[in-house]
């Protein structure tokens, strides 16, 4: 049976869903393997083994995380998950891990990263895709350097908001009115805001800054439709889920109507698509994930107006990993995250790393590393 950790929370505005994520995923795994859940504090990771439901952490979320009897504070190293009060022996060797936070250092990198430092496999997307999708801005260079058609934007950080406004708006009016203001690295519809006028858009950077130092602007599309498509590399092969199409009733899709209850029809799927619009959607998502090296489970969210295709973003740890979009059944969705971590379990062998053995040269002096004289 394998052994796997999965990773959620995190110091995120989406922490919360991180968490309710996450439980999917243990409650999923359970009897198939042994499961670890992991809750990421403030610079600390906590073992909840005893974790069984969402309810398991409410008082966590309200503040800070703290090590109690049932949250048992962990560090890793070598492959192996290490209780901090007894780090001399390994508490568990794991397979591989799933990360399941959403925003913040669980999704920009770094905890991919660091788990890699430790020599743990990850059934997740690897740092580098995380970090440059995770900002909005630097994601829309990479893909239109894949020529995916992208919208026009601004990325305005919150120094030239401080110190540069006209600047601000002058960039405001190149892409003309009305706009999208959203915080370049959150997710959940967090901190968007559509701006109307200069008087508007100062108010929904003031609100976007409270949540991050880095916004971004780009042209608001009234009649589009919001289409998402997801795709599950593991093993070697990659799979693209159908369309779907996410309905609003408000001008955006806010938080509430991605993970509150409400009335009426919430979303198609599969999308009502013509096929060449469905094809070139599927299409887009495939060249990101190939040419970007990207494992594991990632949605791209696209614009679709006047019958044009537009790359909106690309969520590394989606909501419910997006099981939903490569099965009906919760069956489905465990048989897809066990094939992802048989797929994490069989990592690529470790390549040569050679010595140059420049520290055994005379160049350098017995005593200091200081420079020759002759600048050697």
């Amino acid at each position: 049976m394998r052994t796997i950790a999965v990773f959620f929370g995190g110091r995120s505005s989406e922490r919360e869903i991180s968490v309710i994520t996450g439980m999917l995923a243990v409650n999923l795994l359970r009897g198939d393997a042994r499961v670890l859940p992991v809750l990421l504090g403030d610079g600390a990771f906590y073992l909840c083994e005893g974790a069984r439901r969402v309810e398991f952490f409410r008082g966590a979320m309200s503040g800070e995380v703290r090590e109690t009897k049932d949250m048992v504070h962990v560090f890793f190293r070598d492959g192996c998950l290490y209780r901090a009060r007894r780090p001399k022996k390994p508490y568990a060797r794991l397979d591989c891990a799933l990360n399941c936070c959403h925003g913040g250092p669980g999704e920009d990198g770094t905890l991919a990263a660091c788990l890699a430092w430790a020599g743990i496999p990850l059934a997740s997307p690897p740092a580098l895709a995380s970090a440059l999708f995770m900002n909005k801005g630097a994601a829309k260079y990479a893909v239109k350097g894949l020529g995916i058609p992208v919208l026009p934007w601004e990325t305005v950080r919150e120094e030239a908001w401080s110190s540069s406004r006209e600047e601000v708006f002058a960039r405001a009016r190149s892409l003309g009115y009305p706009l999208i203001v959203k915080p370049c690295r959150l997710g959940s519809s967090i901190g968007i805001a559509v701006a109307e006028d200069a008087a508007s858009l100062a108010r929904a950077l003031e609100l976007a800054f409270r949540l991050d130092s880095l916004a971004l602007l780009e042209p608001y599309l009234p009649a589009r439709r919001d289409i998402n498509c997801a795709a599950c590399a593991c093993g070697g092969r990659l799979r693209v889920s159908p369309c779907e199409e996410v309905f609003s009733s408000r001008e955006i899709l806010t938080f509430s109507e991605k993970y509150e209850p409400r009335e009426g029809k919430t979303s198609a799927f599969p999308a009502d698509l013509p096929d060449p619009v469905s094809e070139a959607i599927r299409t887009y998502t495939q060249k990101i994930c190939e040419a970007f090296s990207i494992s594991g489970i990632v949605r791209a969210d696209f614009l679709l107006s006047d019958g044009n295709v537009y790359f909106n973003e690309l969520n590394t740890v989606p909501g419910s990993l997006a099981l939903y979009l490569f099965g009906g059944s919760l069956t489905d969705a465990r048989m897809l995250l066990l094939q992802l971590i048989e797929g994490a379990c069989s990592p690529p062998p470790r390549k040569e790393i050679v010595s140059s053995g420049i520290l055994s040269s005379p160049v350098f002096g017995a005593k200091t590393c200081k420079m020759r004289a002759d600048g050697v």
